[in-house]
């Protein structure tokens, strides 16, 4: 069966941008690949290929608040190829705090360096152009920065940027990375291996908190958890079991409007709001675990 391609523009860049982050976090429908590449001066095109077909009117709908900018989009069927791994060859590097994300067709123009990461998605989520991932690279970056952390659980690893990440930025962080798709966590580890961390990031395939070796009582000081907000909510308890007191906890894949409420949960979980940023409707939450008995967390 045919794969199909969405195409919204030309468009200016930051309604292209927009459109591409919205396009790529959207969980239903979900896109195998979304591109966004320069096609004339100042003018952006935006692209994202599914399987089976979506239903044109939820996209648009979706993109309601960029409509004006974008113009109408188009959706045409297209021949069968491994359009993942030819759009993510389109994608240019991100940067995000001191991290630079690449693919391997940047790896000539990109300076070796310890914070530049390479990442071939392939099928797992995480290439750093999506907001939500570039929120918690932003967010690692800012608290290695202020202390250290010794032991780190990424959860939900997809593609094991942020574990890669958080390797990179800690080198004597010992990093666990788990997700419940077998291939994703392959992929994971072949990218901690290309990217000179592989003895120190262990990947493993396991749900949610559920794996033995996530059982153990208050094992990790930082947890980066990339997930939807119904299964983020589900985590606040196991979250704190799992972190030492004063641990912290990075949350995303939550949309401007849900941070409410996943804040409100983990406050009642025993956590406190250290810290929040958005980018293009999407909200991370940094979150201090509270020592028993403890009101307020010590600022971050």
């Amino acid at each position: 069966m045919p794969l199909f391609k969405l195409r919204f523009g030309p468009a200016a860049r930051a309604a292209g941008k927009g459109a591409a982050d919205l396009l790529g976090e959207l969980p239903r429908p979900s896109a195998l690949a979304v591109t966004l590449f320069e096609s004339g001066p100042a003018t952006f095109v935006v692209e994202a290929y599914y399987d089976p077909e979506p239903p044109l009117a939820v996209l648009t709908a979706a993109l309601a608040s960029l409509a004006g900018a974008l113009g109408a989009p188009t959706l045409e069927a297209v021949p069968e190829q491994n359009w993942v791994a030819l759009s993510q060859a389109a994608l240019p590097p991100v940067a995000a705090g001191r991290f630079r994300v690449h693919g391997r067709h940047d790896r000539e123009r990109t300076s070796p360096r310890r914070t530049a990461i390479e990442i071939e998605a392939g099928e797992a989520f995480g290439t750093g152009h999506s907001a939500t991932t570039a929120l918690c690279l932003e967010a690692i970056d800012r608290l290695v920065r202020r202390r250290p952390f010794a032991s780190v659980l990424d959860l939900g690893c997809g593609t094991g940027v942020l574990a890669i990440a958080a390797a990179r930025s800690t080198p004597g962080a010992r990093v666990l990375a788990v997700d419940s798709d077998p291939l994703a966590a392959a992929i994971a580890r072949t990218n901690a291996r290309l990217n000179g961390v592989g003895e120190r990031v262990r990947v493993i395939a396991a749900t949610g908190l559920a794996h033995p070796r996530l059982r153990r009582s208050r094992a990790f000081d930082l947890v980066l958890a990339n997930l939807l907000p119904d299964l983020l909510i589900e985590l606040a308890q196991p979250m704190r079991g799992a972190l030492r007191p004063d641990g912290v906890a990075v949350l995303c894949g939550i949309l401007d409007h849900q941070a409410r409420e996943v804040a409100a949960t983990y406050r009642g979980a025993g956590f406190a709001l250290a810290g929040r940023s958005r980018r293009a409707g999407w909200t991370a939450l940094t979150l201090v675990r509270r020592a028993q008995g403890c009101r307020r967390a010590r600022p971050r």
